[in-house]
Parts: structure tokens; sequence; C-alpha cells
């Protein structure tokens, strides 16, 4: 079976690798690479990009995805933590009023203010904003603590707007599901399509870089066991998610260098099309 080949290190061309220089981008089997802050680095960027400096064909420093190198490579995972605990905290306060305002329904009547709402009534913030939004302590620490597990190698090896696009178009793409395939009355609301898109993205990611798969692969196997074995969970957002962030993941990660950025960004714009497409479909059978 014809299989695709990864590239030679780049100071020994008889060794194949899926490991790249942080600094540089270039190839380098496990006898080159240095333990970084972030990743691996071969020995000629340690040695001449110390301090300010940079070796001359490395303008600046890079993930293994292309992304730019952060000080802090778990700094958005922190901020959408934040951004989920806020909304969280505002459903508490505000309650069903808040939580019927931004939960992902397709079209329901309102009795308080006598009008349809939902994304078949243009609506479509609802995709986005339901992302966030949590009721219950078990639900947001679940999805929180499996944010927290997978975010943020995922963050240091794309980089941040890669990682961002992965998350957001992860959750889209699971919402999109679930408008398509629920009773347009029901209301759901969660992070799960978003965390199950991280970890299609991670298990890509990791077979691409030829790490042994199994933990990943065993704990999404336990989740997709509770998907459809525990009754009230949305199993649509779940797999949405995951098939979203499994085709992200793969433009990322498998993107030529020479053409990386028309790869990953265009993996991104093909699940958004995608997503538009099942919501005009959906809302012009409900409407």
């Amino acid at each position: 079976m014809d299989t695709e080949r990864l590239p030679a290190c780049y100071r020994h061309p008889d060794r194949e690798t899926g490991i790249r220089c942080t600094r540089c981008d270039r190839p380098i089997c496990p006898d080159c690479m240095i333990d970084a802050s972030v990743g691996f680095q071969c020995p000629e960027c340690v040695r001449t990009g110390s301090g300010t400096g940079h070796p001359p064909d490395a303008t600046q420093p890079r993930t293994v995805a292309g992304g730019t190198l952060a000080a802090d490579p778990a700094l958005v995972t922190k901020l959408l933590i934040a951004a989920n605990l806020a909304v969280f905290l505002g459903a508490l306060v505000y309650k069903d009023p808040f939580v019927d305002a931004l939960g992902l329904a397709g079209r329901y009547f309102d009795p308080a203010t006598l009008t349809l709402e939902g994304v078949a009534e243009g609506q479509w913030y609802r995709l986005l904003t339901s992302m966030f939004l949590h009721q219950e302590i078990v639900h947001i620490g679940f999805n929180m603590v499996s944010l927290w597990f997978l975010g943020p190698p995922l963050e240091a090896a794309l980089g941040r707007s890669r990682y961002l696009a992965l998350y957001l178009g992860s959750g889209l793409a699971g919402s999109a599901l679930v408008y398509w395939m629920t009773a347009p009355q029901q209301l759901t609301l969660g992070a799960s399509g978003a965390i199950f898109g991280l970890f299609g993205a991670t298990a890509v990611f990791m077979r691409r870089m030829r790490y042994d798969m199994r933990p990943v692969l065993a704990l999404l196997a336990i989740n997709l066991v509770l998907t459809f074995g525990w009754g009230g969970i949305s199993w649509q957002a779940h797999i949405g998610g995951l098939i979203g962030g499994a085709l992200i993941g793969f433009g990322m990660v498998h993107a030529p260098r020479e053409r990386r950025g028309l790869w990953q960004w265009g993996s991104c714009v093909l699940v958004l099309a995608a997503v538009v497409v099942i919501v005009l479909l959906r809302t012009a059978a409900l409407t």
C-alpha cells in the first residue's frame, strides 16, 4: 500500500522524521532534537539562535504547524475557559431567560414575547453562543477539564490563531448537525462539539507525528460510549464536532510547507461552508 513519506532530517538525510525545529521549521531526527520551552529545536538554532539572534534561514520562531511561537502556549485555552465560566455565571444569575436567548434552538414560539425564536428565524448567533453555555456544574466541569487536557498541546503545536479557528470551527460543525437533526423546539447547549473537535484534531496530529495513539483513542472511545449510552447527551454535537475537528486538523498538520496557508485556512473555510449549507437547507425546511 502506497503511504506518504515523511521528510528527512536536514542533518541526517537517511532518517525520516515527523518532528520539526520550532525555530527554523526544518525536520530533525531524535538525535538532533533538543528540548525547548515548546517542542524541540535543532542544534544549529540552539547554538546560533540564543538571545535575540536567529539562524540565517529562520526569520521568526514557528510552531510545528507554522504558527507563531508564543511565550504562553496555553493563553487561548485559558481565555476560552474563562469565557465559558463567565457565561455559566450569567446562566446562574439570569436563569431561564438568559439560557433561552443564547441556547441553540431551531424554531419555537416564545409565549413571553409572542414571537417565533430560533436559528430558522435568523438568529444564527445561537450556533456560536450555545457553545459557551452550560447550566449544570458537572456539565461545565467535565467540558473544561477536557479542554484543559486537550487544548494546550494543540495550541502549542498549531499556534494561537489556528487553534482558535479549530475550536470555533469544530463547535460550529457540531451546532450545525444539531440544528439539522434535532426537533426545532429542542434547546441544546454546551462546549462538547468543540471539545470533540479537539479530540479529532489530536488524533490526526498524533498519527502524523507517529506518536503512541492508544491513550487518546482510548479516551475518545470512552467518550463515545458515554455519548450514545447516557441519556440527555446531544450525540449530534459530538459527532459533528469530531468530524469538523478531524477535517480541520488534517488540513493543519498535513499542509505542504510551500502552500501551508492555502491548505490550513482552506480546510477551515471548507468546514464553515458546510455549516452554512446545512443551516440554509434546514432553515428552508422549517420555514
